[in-house]
């Protein structure tokens, strides 16, 4: 199970990657590269990233711990991530509108998008 986490955890750091690109392109120039976490972490524009931040570190801090991560709680895991990324129908649909639009304007996204679902499917 670790293995497989580990891996997502991989696809998730590309998949936020490519969102944070894709929104800074959209948001204009940022300066430099303090000035642009610092505008992911507080700016408005970046706010609804930070559920994906925060299911990322959530993972992180899970597999930092020694003990082995149960398949329970790799599936609340993954119920998580699909509740803002899909398919999950009741998932959070301001997050997943924001997401989607962002889906059609990068190629890049996808694939890291796909790579994302490839591994939750394994879940």
């Amino acid at each position: 199970m670790k293995t497989q986490l580990t891996e997502l955890t991989r696809a998730l750091r590309d998949l936020h990657k490519q969102l944070i690109h894709l929104e800074t392109q959209y948001f204009g120039a940022v300066g430099s590269p303090l000035e642009h976490l610092q505008l992911i972490t507080n700016h408005p524009h970046f706010a609804w990233l930070q559920k994906l931040s925060g299911l990322m570190t959530q993972l992180d801090e899970r597999l930092d711990d020694p003990e082995p991560v149960t398949p329970l709680e790799a599936k609340a895991f993954r119920q998580s991530l699909e509740m803002l990324i899909g398919p999950c129908e009741e998932g959070d649909q301001a997050f997943r509108a924001k997401y989607n639009a962002l889906l059609h304007d990068g190629p890049e996204l996808v694939m890291a998008h796909g790579a994302v679902r490839k591994l939750l499917a394994g879940i």
